[in-house]
């Protein structure tokens, strides 16, 4: 029968004596632990550990820092002597503090973080790449149903928002424009300005970033669910390359929508401009569509189609990686979503702003 470890506490005219005996392991070891902490204990103490048949590491360890501590005597047999001795070699180390190093080693964990960032998403583009190509190659995997239903998901439901938020746009820019060009005389000049402004840039930056709140998150929110409930490993383990069926539908869903919602934002914010136009500066309609078509070329509304694609590439593959992302904790979904839909944006800009520079160097 096991032999369960304890203690006795013995007064001596000189500190006292402490006996263990038993197999003194954690659990004879928290009641000691807590009854060593009130008495005082000091380099008159005695441990006599003669009486003990077992001393488990952990044991073994705080014996160790409690001689070191107080300068006690330990009174021990060959056997538990050789016990100590290991728990002296291998001491108790603490753990670093989170602020150690200072600014430079916080920039530096930083940086190294980022870094592994970017190397993990060059690694994900790579495979996707890979994926993407194979799909010619073996028609089967492409996914029709799944991207007709992304397709409804991420477009045909987003079309209200999105024809809601260009028109609103539209008015603000238009009633903004309309109290400068008043004090001019310029009234007429508000079309060129809406219709550059709005085809070239505002619409296909408004629906980006409208898509990428709406779709993108849900994107990272739905695959960050799957992979804490498992249906991801459940997929691969059946057989079902998720890349197939969840990565590959959203992305060309998306690529394909994109420039059609960009479209409707182009009419819906011209729309609001014009209301706007003839309310505020007596412009009929006639006239402000009969100006349009004299100053508007068609490249300006070919060029803000040209970028939807390349905006619908950012948003669902940065979303869909950071749903891969997710931990196995439901916190790490919300962190996830508001890091896509952050980083999801700030692509579009800098792509958008890669294409100006582009753009106007060729004199486009």
């Amino acid at each position: 029968m096991e032999r369960s470890g304890g203690f006795r506490i013995e007064a001596q005219e000189k500190g006292c004596r402490i006996a263990l005996f038993g197999d003194f392991d954690f659990l004879a070891l928290q009641k000691f632990e807590k009854r060593s902490n009130a008495l005082g204990l000091d380099e008159r103490t005695v441990i006599d550990c003669k009486n003990v048949d077992r001393l488990d590491t952990i044991a073994a360890l705080f014996l160790v820092e409690l001689q070191h501590k107080h300068s006690l005597t330990l009174a021990n047999t060959e056997k538990i002597e050789r016990t100590l001795e290991l728990a002296r070699k291998y001491p108790i180390k603490e753990l670093p503090s989170k602020d150690e190093g200072g600014f430079i080693a916080k920039i530096g964990k930083e940086a190294s973080k980022k870094f592994c960032f970017v190397v993990a998403f060059l690694n994900f583009i790579g495979e996707l790449f890979v994926k993407k190509v194979s799909v010619f190659f073996k028609p089967k995997y492409f996914r029709y149903k799944e991207i007709l239903f992304e397709i409804n998901q991420s477009a045909i439901k987003a079309l209200g928002i999105v024809a809601l938020t260009s028109f609103l746009v539209g008015v603000v820019i238009a009633y903004q424009s309309a109290v400068q060009l008043k004090l001019y005389g310029a009234n007429i000049f508000i079309v060129d300005m809406l219709g550059i402004s709005i085809l070239r840039e505002l619409a296909p930056m408004i629906t980006a970033i409208v898509i990428a709140g709406r779709s993108g998150s849900a994107y990272t929110a739905e695959i960050g669910a799957m992979k804490i409930t498992e249906e991801l490993d459940a997929m691969r383990t059946m057989g079902f390359d998720p890349f197939y069926y969840l990565v590959i539908p959203r992305i060309v869903a998306l690529v394909v929508t994109l420039p059609i919602l960009i479209f409707v934002a182009d009419i819906s914010g011209v729309l609001g401009g014009m209301l706007i136009s003839n309310t505020q500066l007596n412009i009929s309609f006639g006239l402000f569509i009969d100006r349009f078509n004299e100053v508007i070329a068609l490249k300006h509304f070919l060029i803000g189609i040209f970028k939807g694609p390349f905006f619908a590439f950012l948003i669902a593959t940065i979303a869909i990686y950071r749903g891969f992302m997710v931990k196995d904790d439901t916190q790490s979904i919300g962190k996830n979503t508001t890091k896509s839909v952050v980083e999801s944006i700030f692509a579009v800009i800098v792509c958008d702003a890669l294409f100006s520079v582009i753009f106007t160097n060729l004199g486009v």
